[in-house]
């Protein structure tokens, strides 16, 4: 057997373990994804969400080195899954084998299509995340999946369980938290480990920007179908911007602390988006994150149109500071003002492809990396609590609020079914109020 076939073969064998961990039984003429058995090392993917960014996603995967093959999608909406199909088998051509018999649409295709692949990548709105990720490891696939992995506590939990199986199964996970596949964030983190600035006491993490698209309800839509289309405002689908957007961020901060606040207070509002296409989220967040040795990160978020927009992060340490960015920036100084590092961006790799790059050669190489699962949902939850805390205006505590029994997924899932936040007779829907609102199922 030469090295390339005997290469392919603990591939297959690779994969074929990883599903059989699950409890899985092979069907004679069957392989264990449910494909027709072959002697080829295809790697079958599934793409769950045919939006924008599941499109990328499956873009990027199919852009690896690897020897792919996407099998199967699912999406809630005919139209969204149609025009993914049609862009991504235009790009890709012969690495697309999805026939009708294998786009699933309704609320329910995700299990079917998952069941039809070695690796999928979950790609709906986050508030369906942590039942997708579950059944995903449940029949022992890889994922990945993007970020935030859930939107309450309920869903953290659900999450970090699956996350603890997935390491059980040695199934790989990779979470679409981008940064931390980014060269200069890498670079610079190194040092910072370290001890180039010393321990850090401080820092500010920020995603100020204008916002982003609003889709008018149409007249036919009912209100399950209207909040779905418009998922970004509406917290059980959303999470709030804090969550959705600015966790990036928030990810950061905790990554250079390497640890997790274990209290959030701040401040948050609807100053500048007011009106009834917006849902009932928050246009602004403020909130300062706690960490164990009593160290405080400020964390600022907005969507104001007009007004100076900045995403990027800064942290002071006993021995100097560090800004990072996404346009590559990574900077060392010390107390003095020297530089002590600047990242060099020639040639830097996109990092959005290098998350599925690093996931797909972890597969093929018969390695392990699924660490991004738990550290991904600890950072979610930390956008999560610092949302509990703008929309109550108390100190909310991480051990209190990962308890709690707070779920905004509706209790079911159909077209006629209710949403829990519903619009009052002009449109408006009930926005959080501090002092008011109880964030963590209290009476």
């Amino acid at each position: 057997m030469n090295d390339n076939n005997k290469t392919h073969n603990e591939r297959r064998e690779f994969l074929k373990a990883s599903a059989l961990v699950a409890g899985g039984v092979m069907m004679s003429g069957y392989s264990w994804a449910g494909m027709p058995s072959s002697n080829d090392d295809t790697i079958k993917i599934a793409l769950i969400g045919c939006g924008d960014r599941g499109t990328g996603a499956a873009f990027q995967a199919l852009s690896t080195k690897f020897n792919l093959k996407l099998v199967a999608m699912a999406d809630a909406f005919q139209d969204r899954l149609d025009n993914s199909y049609k862009a991504i088998s235009t790009k890709f051509g012969a690495k697309v084998d999805v026939p009708k018999e294998r786009q699933f649409v309704g609320f329910d295709g995700y299990k079917q299509a998952i069941a039809l692949a070695d690796v999928v990548l979950l790609v709906t709105p986050p508030g369906f995340r942590p039942i997708h990720f579950e059944e995903a490891i449940k029949q022992g696939k890889h994922v990945f999946m993007e970020k935030p992995v859930a939107v309450d506590s309920p869903g953290i939990r659900k999450v970090l369980a699956a996350a603890e199986l997935a390491k059980q199964k040695k199934l790989n996970v990779v979470v679409g938290l981008q940064r931390r596949y980014q060269t200069n964030y890498r670079e610079t983190l190194k040092r910072i480990q370290d001890g180039a600035i010393g321990d850090i006491v401080s820092g500010q993490v920020y995603w100020n920007s204008g916002g982003v698209w609003v889709r008018p309800r149409i007249a036919s839509q009912t209100e399950m179908e209207y909040q779905m289309r418009n998922w970004y405002y509406f917290n059980w689908l959303c999470g709030d911007h804090i969550v959705e957007q600015h966790v990036h961020n928030i990810d950061i901060a905790n990554w250079v602390k390497n640890a997790y606040p274990v209290s959030i207070q701040g401040t948050g509002s609807r100053a500048w988006r007011t009106g009834k296409n917006y849902g009932e989220i928050y246009d602004n967040h403020a909130v300062e994150l706690t960490y164990a040795d009593g160290s405080v990160i400020y964390s600022q978020c907005r969507h104001f149109e007009g007004t100076n927009n900045r995403v990027d992060e800064s942290f002071q340490g006993t021995k100097g500071r560090v800004y990072l960015s996404a346009n590559n920036s990574g900077i060392l100084w010390d107390h003095k003002g020297k530089e002590l590092f600047s990242h060099n961006t020639k040639g830097n790799a996109n990092p959005y492809q290098t998350e599925h790059d690093e996931l797909f050669a972890a597969i093929t190489n018969n390695e392990y990396k699924f660490w991004d699962a738990e550290r991904a949902a600890k950072s979610c939850f930390t956008a999560i609590v610092g949302r509990y805390a703008t929309y109550s205006g108390e100190v909310i505590k991480w051990d209190d609020a990962l308890k709690a029994e707070n779920s905004l997924f509706p209790e079911q899932l159909s077209w006629d079914a209710k949403p829990k936040v519903l619009p009052d007779a002009n449109g408006l829907y009930p926005v959080a109020m501090p002092g008011k609102t109880k964030v963590l199922g209290q009476s």
